[in-house]
């Protein structure tokens, strides 16, 4: 008897996350008969003990989870891997170091079934700081119009978009998939193309419990520069986006400059960091009015000329 096709399928990415994969696993298993759901753990070519993790929960747990290993490729791959695996409808995609929070899949259900037109349901976290501390975070409501909601996320910040608290349609990955030459920031032309083209909609419930960790500035940065500006380029390629939003890019291109200017100042790349700062005063001079970059840049300025 063929088993009945799931509404939901949840893709946790795994590279080195041996001592938080267990946790996460835990949290959907309960929950796999409410979506109904599948769930699939994708370990991206481990080097610690993530593969016996893997066996063991397979174990623990027969039948009740897919189990895939691959070369190691980045997050984006292991992403579009799991959309290319799916047998449901909806993708939420939950890091291998943070938790899904009771009652998630049946709310997205739910959801789902009163909204059958959304493409994106945007659901809300908690948050766990680095020392303990636990804040939630509810979206708010959404521009009517995709011009708007693709301002408010990339310019704005008005909409804020996190993995593993939205469910997105497989739809929506026709134009385009996770770009695997970016190693950080990766989500964000996903996630644009999706505001600009596809109905979506509001959870307004806590769906994951995500873990804010400090992490080496200088490792993030490396990530960062490794993608650069180019991540502009693909944000606003004519597949994903189109030319009703090339207004937003250049103030995106300005921001863009200074995001990556603050991350190489705090990862002690000062050549990088000026170089950013002037691209940004190139592209609008009034940069100079954004006194918490414009002072980092004369401080690099005065260094440089001791």
């Amino acid at each position: 008897m063929s088993l009945p096709e799931p509404l939901i399928t949840v893709v946790i990415p795994a590279y080195n996350y041996a001592a938080t994969l267990a946790r996460a696993v835990a949290s959907v298993l309960p929950q796999l008969d409410d979506g109904p759901a599948e769930l699939i753990v994708i370990d991206d070519g481990s080097t610690d003990a993530t593969p016996q993790v893997i066996d063991a929960l397979c174990k623990a747990h027969p039948g009740r989870f897919r189990a895939i290993r691959k070369e190691n490729g980045g997050l984006s791959s292991v992403r579009n891997r799991g959309i290319r695996e799916a047998r449901g409808g909806y993708l939420v995609f939950l890091d291998a170091d943070d938790e899904m929070l009771p009652g998630a899949l049946a709310a997205f259900a739910a959801h789902v079934g009163a909204h059958p037109e959304t493409r994106l349901v945007v659901g809300g976290h908690d948050a766990i700081e680095a020392g303990g501390r636990r804040r939630m975070h509810l979206p708010a409501e959404l521009p009517a119009d995709p011009f708007g909601r693709v301002k408010g996320y990339l310019l704005d910040k008005h909409i804020s978009l996190t993995n593993g608290a939205c469910a997105m349609h497989k739809q929506v990955f026709e134009r385009g998939a996770y770009p695997e030459h970016f190693r950080s920031a990766e989500d964000i032309p996903v996630f644009t193309q999706v505001l600009a083209h596809y109905p979506c909609t509001v959870l307004a419930r806590p769906q994951a419990l995500i873990y804010k960790h400090d992490d080496s500035l200088r490792h993030q940065f490396s990530h960062a520069k490794a993608g650069g500006l180019a991540l502009v380029d693909e944000v606003f390629s004519p597949q994903r986006l189109g030319a009703g939003f090339e207004a937003l890019r250049p103030a995106y291109y300005v921001q863009r400059c200074l995001s990556l200017f603050r991350s190489a100042y705090l990862a002690g790349d000062a050549a990088a960091a000026r170089e950013y700062f002037r691209r940004a005063l190139a592209q609008d001079w009034r940069v100079l009015f954004k006194t918490a970059y414009s002072r980092k840049a004369l401080r690099l300025w005065l260094r440089g000329r001791a």
